[in-house]
């Protein structure tokens, strides 16, 4: 849509200009760096991908491979857990601390610290993209006060005032676009799998509870189920 706004005026020239790319990209580009560690700025542009290119976690496949590695343990003890396929990596983690013998109160403990971290390192990665959004308009305003100091200073040179005004009306506006067209939904995306990551794990710990305690795989799915959307309850039902 932007963009065919801007090519109604016929190209996408007038809205090109190196120097206010430079102040406003650029600037917010080291800036972010400054506030954040090297590893976690870095690390963030991982994560900005994962937005284009998400980690697909089932909760209904893990769900069903947790009822049937349930009646696998009830059946024939912890050890037949051992080398068992899972869906990922933190329910592997909190089977083999099953098989190893930890008891209910270690393994939900071990396994919610690894949550907590979790979600730190998102809230740093998140924290960076959220630097993008307050920092690029204030980049922005940086451009557009420079463009007007060399638009009056030049004031004798007519030549010299469109490119001046161009610097600050074009800051401004990749400010504004890069922060709320482009970092914004980023950082909503990124929230909600993060958000998604925490359900998915505890649900996965409900059910690592359940096989801890021995019980009945069909009461532990139907305590799983009830953290699904209704759709997806709907599922299970009909396959009961």
């Amino acid at each position: 849509m932007i963009i065919g706004a801007m090519l109604a005026g016929g190209s996408l020239g007038p809205f090109v200009d190196t120097a206010s790319i430079l102040i406003v990209i650029g600037g917010t580009f080291f800036a972010v760096m400054y506030q954040a560690t090297l590893p976690t700025f870095l690390g963030h542009f991982g994560a900005m991908g994962k937005t284009f290119f998400p980690p697909v976690k089932k909760m209904e496949d893990m769900i069903e491979r947790m009822v049937e590695l349930a009646a696998m343990a009830r059946k024939d003890g912890m050890m037949a857990l051992e080398g068992q396929e899972t869906p990922d990596k933190f329910f592997a983690k909190g089977m083999q601390l099953l098989v190893d013998g930890a008891d209910e109160a270690k393994l939900v403990g071990q396994m919610e610290a690894e949550i907590e971290a979790m979600k730190v390192r998102h809230g740093d990665m998140q924290g960076c993209v959220k630097a993008w959004i307050d920092l690029a308009p204030a980049m922005g305003m940086i451009g557009t006060l420079v463009g007007l100091v060399i638009m009056l200073g030049n004031m004798s040179d007519p030549a010299s005032i469109g490119p001046a005004m161009a610097v600050a009306l074009l800051t401004t506006m990749y400010g504004a676009i890069i922060a709320n067209v482009l970092f914004m939904p980023m950082l909503t995306k990124l929230e909600n799998y993060s958000s998604y990551e925490v359900v998915y794990r505890q649900t996965v710990i409900l059910g690592l509870r359940g096989i801890a305690r021995g019980e009945s795989p069909r009461n532990m799915q139907d305590q799983m189920v009830s953290l699904l959307a209704p759709k997806a309850q709907e599922k299970f039902e009909a396959a009961a």
